[in-house]
């Protein structure tokens, strides 16, 4: 039972524990794993170092068997299997080479377990090196045999070899010494040692210079010989002749090699001797060697000699110094001295390249071609030619007649920019501006981007053909004057008219109207005609002409009102004219139609107020009568009033008086009377059409009862008081009795209690 409990306890930690290993036989886990340098990370070259790596380890079970691993920068270096808790790895006497990172692993039951920590080993100190020399003593040439030595290191060598501290070989070997054949070649005492460096990646570890040996080496007994000949006062052209040789050679023919050298240039090689022969040139290099090569032997003569010019180097020249194409030249080959004890002036002879005859003098004529082109010269005497540096002839061009012209537009009365040029011409040029005979200006051009601008100011219109230019490239020929100039001067707008066609004072409805604006100036003109109140313009037109229209088909009352037009050209000054005020005046007929419709209009209104008039004269007449129909009327004791609707007709017979007399009312009647009635007809209304008959009786009749009658002699009486209100009840005092005969109508009687008889009826006043 308390072993279950133990085996039950176990699983439950090893699940609950990371690093905890089951297994089916034994139970482990890591706690800790450490590596230590001993006695410390940074110790000195020889000191011994030991390096402890420790595992903790928990196990169900003794003797667990571990799988220790040692690194050194991530290379195994030991690995060892141990039950112990710890393992030792010794560095005995540790050089520079030992210094690095270490770390350390392992593995239990083949199961890798957590890593040490890496830890740095520096080592300080390297042995001194040792050189060895198996020879002393050597002749020159000779091989020596140099050993170099690192006592007791370990690692990756760099080994250096040094003569009198100069390096002169080195090499990289794996172990702690490099040997070195070394090889003399002058004669003298020579001091050598060596250094060595240790790689440690990534740095490197130089060790301190090792002992010093001397070399002693002798000279072979071999001579170099080199004879020249003629050695002084030498001259161009002479012979010379030169030997090389060796002299007292012991040693075998194919390790030596023979050279003989002229500056840079060899002349000729052999064995024990070497001749060559060359005529002396003055500018040649003066040094001559002879070389011996003998393994790395080296053994050499040299020799100087100065040659004396026999004639200087020619030079040619050009006159005149400037050129046009195809003129006359004259190009001159001229040596500037030359050896006169060893030659004649006369033995000169000089050529002309391209080839021309050849002269003693060297003077050649000739006509410069139209391009560009390339002499020398060659000068000759006793085999020795020396030829001249080259002469390039550029023949100018002759300047090509100039063209005057305005650049922009030219504008009176302001800066005109003229330009002076020529399609062809060598530079520089001179262009000069005249004004008639007068200079005005010179300009030089010397760049080809230049131009010959002027700027002048012309006042008068005739001033601008006046002027003309001249181009000058040569001092000969100086007379090359342009045309005069032709350009177009503009003179600005001025004097703006506007005038209007037909004459503004006889416009009417309907016409054609033209709008003519005209000024003095230079085409093309632009025209822009305006209307008073409207900032937009009405037309705008460009004119080759100084003048221009603006059309208006048929014009109406709109085109009544103010105008004008404004004119400007390419001088960019706006002139206005004055403004013409139009008015458009109706058409005749229109005039005549207006004043018939108007007569007509006023022919009716007098015929209607006529009408009126009457008709309302005739209503207060009646109003002021007493109208009475007798029994037996007779044809002259009545007045007969008859109405139609477009016509009154009055018959006023006679009037019966109480005295008997018959008067006529409407006889003699004032004017002021008919003023009366026309005021009193405007307050009747339009009566029906209806015809009246209206009978006036003189004798009185009774208030109480007025005799009627049936058909067309019904009579009817009605009494009414005056129109006019209560004033012409005082002034009325009557009473009137209209009779309407109306066919079949009833009988209507009206009776008025103030009407007594017609006697009380005044006349008609004023």
């Amino acid at each position: 039972m308390g072993l279950l409990i133990l085996l039950t306890s176990t699983l439950l930690c090893s699940y609950f524990h990371p690093g905890t290993v089951v297994d089916a036989q034994r139970l482990f886990t890591l706690r800790e794993i450490t590596l230590t340098i001993e006695p410390s990370n940074d110790v000195t070259r020889g000191t011994n170092v030991t390096l402890r790596c420790k595992a903790s380890v928990s196990s169900s079970e003794p003797g667990l068997r571990r799988e220790y691993t040692i690194y050194k920068d991530n290379n195994l270096i030991y690995n060892k299997t141990s039950i112990l808790e710890e393992i030792l790895y010794p560095l005995g006497e540790a050089r520079v080479a030992n210094s690095g990172k270490y770390r350390c692993e392992i593995n239990i039951d083949n199961k890798p377990q957590k890593p040490s920590q890496a830890m740095k080993l520096t080592v300080s100190g390297l042995s001194k090196p040792q050189l060895h020399l198996n020879k002393f003593e050597v002749k020159e040439g000779e091989e020596v045999t140099a050993t170099c030595t690192a006592p007791g290191e370990t690692g990756s060598f760099y080994f250096y070899i040094y003569e009198d501290s100069n390096e002169i070989k080195e090499k990289q070997v794996s172990s702690n010494q490099a040997e070195f054949k070394l090889r003399f070649s002058s004669v003298n005492t020579r001091r050598i040692h060596c250094t060595y460096t240790i790689l440690i990646p990534p740095d490197s570890v130089k060790s301190e210079e090792s002992n010093n040996v001397n070399v002693s080496v002798e000279e072979l007994p071999i001579t170099i010989h080199l004879d020249i000949n003629p050695e002084n006062d030498v001259y161009e052209g002479d012979q010379l002749n030169i030997l090389c040789k060796v002299i007292n050679s012991e040693h075998s023919h194919e390790s030596v090699r023979l050279l003989l050298i002229q500056g840079t240039q060899i002349l000729r090689s052999g064995v024990t001797n070497v001749s060559h022969s060359m005529v002396a040139q003055a500018n040649d290099p003066e040094e001559f060697e002879c070389k011996l090569e003998m393994g790395n032997v080296v053994k050499t003569a040299t020799k100087r000699i100065s040659v004396i010019e026999l004639f200087s180097v020619p030079t040619l020249t050009m006159s005149p110094a400037e050129v046009f194409q195809e003129e006359d030249m004259t190009l001159t080959c001229k040596t500037e001295h030359y050896a006169s004890e060893r030659i004649r002036k006369d033995e000169l002879i000089y050529t002309l390249d391209p080839p021309q005859t050849r002269d003693r003098k060297g003077v050649f004529s000739r006509k410069s071609l139209s391009f560009e082109s390339i002499y020398t010269c060659v000068a000759e005497a006793r085999g020795i030619r020396k030829r001249s540096k080259t002469l390039t002839v550029r023949p100018k061009v002759l300047v090509s007649r100039p063209k005057i012209s305005v650049v922009g537009r030219a504008v009176l009365g302001q800066p005109v920019k003229i330009l002076c040029q020529s399609d062809s011409g060598s530079l520089p040029i001179n262009y000069t501006l005249f004004k008639g005979p007068s200079e005005v200006r010179t300009i030089s051009i010397k760049l080809r981007f230049q131009q010959a601008l002027f700027e002048v100011n012309i006042t008068e219109p005739e001033d601008i053909k006046k002027y003309i230019c001249n181009a000058s490239n040569s001092h000969r020929h100086n007379h090359n004057h342009s045309e005069e100039l032709n350009a177009t001067l503009i003179v600005p707008p001025s004097h703006a008219v506007l005038m209007v066609v037909p004459d503004f004072r006889e416009i009417y409805e309907g016409q054609h109207l033209y709008l003519l604006c005209r000024v003095d100036g230079t085409p093309p003109v632009t025209f822009k005609w305006y209307h008073v109140g409207n900032n937009l313009p009405l037309y705008t037109n460009t004119s080759n002409e100084d003048n221009s229209r603006y059309e208006v088909p048929s014009v109406s009352k709109e085109h009544s009102g103010r105008y004008y037009c404004e004119a400007f050209n390419h001088a960019n000054k706006v002139v206005r004219s004055e403004q013409v005020t139009i008015t458009v005046q109706m058409v005749l007929w229109k005039k005549a139609l207006i004043g018939g419709f108007c007569l007509l209009a006023v022919s009716v209104l007098v015929v209607v107020c006529v009408l009126c008039f009457r008709s309302k004269r005739g209503k207060r007449d009646g109003a002021a009568e007493l109208s009475v129909k007798p029994s037996s009327p007779k044809s002259d004791d009545s007045l007969t009033v008859t109405l139609t609707h477009d016509t009154e007709v009055y018959n006023a017979d006679k009037v019966i008086m109480d005295s008997g007399a018959a008067v006529s009312v409407w006889t003699k009647r004032p004017p002021e009377e008919d003023v009366a009635i026309d005021e009193e007809s405007s307050m009747v209304t339009k009566e029906p059409d209806v015809e009246y008959t209206e009978v006036v009786h003189p004798r009185p009749v009774d208030p109480a009862r007025v005799p009627l009658r049936k058909g067309t002699d019904t009579v009817y009486s009605e009494l009414q008081n005056s129109p006019h209100g209560a004033a012409d009840y005082h002034d009325y005092h009557g009473s009137v009795e209209y009779a309407e005969l109306n066919g079949e109508q009833p009988e209507i009687s009206h009776y008025h209690p103030e009407v007594n008889n017609f006697q009380d009826l005044p006349m008609p006043v004023d």
